[in-house]
């Protein structure tokens, strides 16, 4: 008996979710789009928060920013929850290994007892910054509208819990657990870091969460990690003997500089949208990164000393270009 084999080709009734086609047309879509275009909910709610009775449970009303689709603050980086969490377990892996160079060799040990009182006196407060950055992207997702927008904002919450970990993880490594006390008193009550934490919990109570966004995420954060994780201990630190530090901490900057393409796509879209949110967004921006420069002024002396002016100027500079590359009215 003989069995005649034949290949068939079959054809599905549809490429996509009906959701996705209405963006990019009825063809195969990648996971980050599917995971996102069209998955804000947007009716069929049965009643409005009761905490908010104005607004609706998911309401584009909650920020000044106007915008015809939200699903246009895409992602540049794609990330979904897969993507992003297999990211992360890659840096993690390449943190432990760098954790493990460190204390087999002794590293941390062999840097002076004053360099390494002056590292927790500088980085220690600043895991209550990136506690800060947790809650200030926590309330981005809760209270802004379109998941492109809303589910890098989780993530980037959790991004910041990591940093805090890290920072954390730092000040074990390098002194005993006082050293995290020290940090934490210095936060509540040293002269330096008053400033900058009236900033952070000046954010805390910002409604809009566009303004929130680039205040926390572009004005703030876009000085702060390139001024301490670059300047300070990229630079200063390892020059006096302090690679162990720029080890334990790489995470930061890697992180910092992969998540600008996030935060400057949403700006970039949002103002290229109208002159009304070109306006709003250089607004928000010019006060909260003036705000954020004047805060972060003492630090910089805590850090970088007769070096901190220069630095902090080319830092702001930087930013600047930023923003103005992202079409903001920079002039």
């Amino acid at each position: 008996m003989n069995i005649e084999l034949q290949a068939r080709e079959i054809q599905p009734l549809r490429q996509t979710f009906d959701r996705v086609a209405t963006y990019t047309g009825d063809k195969p879509a990648s996971r980050y789009l599917e995971a996102t275009l069209g998955a804000q909910p947007t009716e069929q709610f049965h009643y409005r928060p009761t905490w908010e009775e104005g607004f609706e449970i998911y309401d584009t009303r909650r920020t000044a920013i106007q915008l015809k689709d939200w699903n246009a603050l895409r992602d540049p980086r794609q990330f979904y929850y897969a993507t992003w969490a297999m990211a992360r377990a890659r840096q993690q892996d390449a943190m432990e290994a760098n954790y493990q160079f460190v204390e087999s060799r002794g590293l941390a040990q062999k840097m002076s007892d004053a360099m390494r009182a002056q590292v927790c006196t500088v980085l220690m407060p600043l895991r209550h910054v990136a506690f800060g950055g947790n809650m200030n992207n926590c309330n981005i997702c809760s209270r802004g509208y379109g998941t492109p927008f809303t589910a890098p904002a989780m993530f980037h919450a959790m991004d910041q819990l990591g940093v805090a970990q890290y920072i954390t993880r730092l000040g074990l490594a390098l002194e005993e657990p006082g050293a995290l006390e020290a940090g934490k008193n210095d936060w509540l009550g040293a002269e330096a870091w008053q400033p900058l934490r009236e900033l952070v919990e000046d954010t805390f109570v910002l409604k809009d969460p566009v303004e929130l966004f680039v205040a926390q995420n572009l004005a703030l954060d876009g000085q702060l990690y390139p001024l301490v994780f670059g300047h300070y201990v990229d630079d200063h630190l390892a020059l006096k003997g302090g690679t162990a530090v720029a080890m334990l901490t790489s995470f930061i900057p890697e992180w910092h500089a992969e998540s600008n393409r996030w935060v400057d796509a949403v700006v970039k879209t949002a103002a290229s949208e109208s002159g009304h949110n070109q306006e709003l967004l250089t607004r928000w921006y010019r006060h909260w990164a003036d705000r954020a420069t004047a805060a972060l002024e003492p630090v910089a002396r805590l850090a970088l000393g007769d070096d901190a002016a220069p630095l902090q100027t080319e830092v702001r500079e930087g930013l600047d270009a930023r923003a103005r590359k992202a079409g903001l009215a920079i002039g």
